[in-house]
Formats: structure tokens, C-alpha cells, sequence
């Protein structure tokens, strides 16, 4: 599916896309931390743009890297 620019996932291809499991993306949704998503009535659906955004936002270049600064 599009939306615009952007192909648009549920949370099982999303999470595919993300090597990351659906309830561990349904437990980012709740607190919050996770990548922006679309509520369509009791479907969750995500772009690809907003995935590729929150794997930018998270990129860290060492295991003691906060995120406090950019990664270069």
C-alpha cells in the first residue's frame, strides 16, 4: 500500500522491516518510543519514511553512545 511518497506496513512486515518482533513494536507504540505509526480505527499501519526516521534517530556508534549527540 502507498500513502503519498511513502509504502505503508502493518506491524508484522514493519517489524520484518526492523528485524524487531511485533510485540516488542506494540510495546514501543505504549511507551512511547518507537517509530511514528498511523491509528486507521483499530488498524496499525507504518510508513516506511517514519521507520527509516526512527532507525536514523537511534543510530548510535558505540555501546556507550546516549544518543545525546549525533552520530557522525
Amino acid at each position: 500500500m502507498n500513502l503519498g511518497n511513502s509504502t505503508i506496513l502493518r506491524p508484522s512486515e514493519a517489524g520484518s522491516y526492523l528485524s524487531l518482533s511485533t510485540q516488542r513494536l506494540a510495546k514501543l507504540r505504549l511507551e512511547g518510543a518507537g517509530p511514528a505509526y498511523i491509528k486507521a480505527g483499530r488498524s496499525i499501519l507504518y510508513r516506511i519514511l517514519d521507520l527509516e526516521a526512527w532507525l536514523v534517530a537511534n543510530r548510535r556508534v558505540s555501546t556507550s553512545d546516549n544518543g545525546g549527540t549525533a552520530a557522525q
